[in-house]
């Protein structure tokens, strides 16, 4: 399994920020083909800022894909170029930060011992 991940920095006006992400940009990205799954979380509390120097974080989207060759066609499909013209419509084209990452180990944690 692999995801893409957008790191989305905060906004000046981040209230009108997330309306416009997810009433029109959220909507454009779940059309995606190939697309497993999808979790948005709205970044809580800085504990160690690194490489992000002032940039305070505000949302992290993880899309999965089941392969990277299925995500790289989901790329290249008309509706994910939709959802990335769609940054630049929100104003979300300079606050993002897009990379991908496999997925190594993931599951559930009981008594202490993390499920695959």
């Amino acid at each position: 399994m692999i995801k893409c991940i957008a790191l989305y920095r905060r906004p000046d006006r981040p209230e009108e920020f997330d309306e416009a992400y997810f009433a029109s940009h959220l909507p454009l990205v779940l059309k995606t083909p190939g697309l497993l799954r999808v979790e948005v979380a709205r970044a809580g509390q800085l504990l160690i800022p690194g490489f992000l120097a002032e940039n305070e974080p505000h949302l992290i989207a993880e899309m999965y894909f089941e392969s990277e060759d299925a995500m790289n066609r989901a790329f290249g499909s008309p509706e994910w170029q939709a959802g990335g013209a769609n940054l630049s419509e929100i104003g979300a084209a300079e606050l993002i930060s897009l990379f991908t990452a496999e997925v190594l180990q993931s599951g559930a944690v009981v008594d202490g011992v993390a499920e695959r």
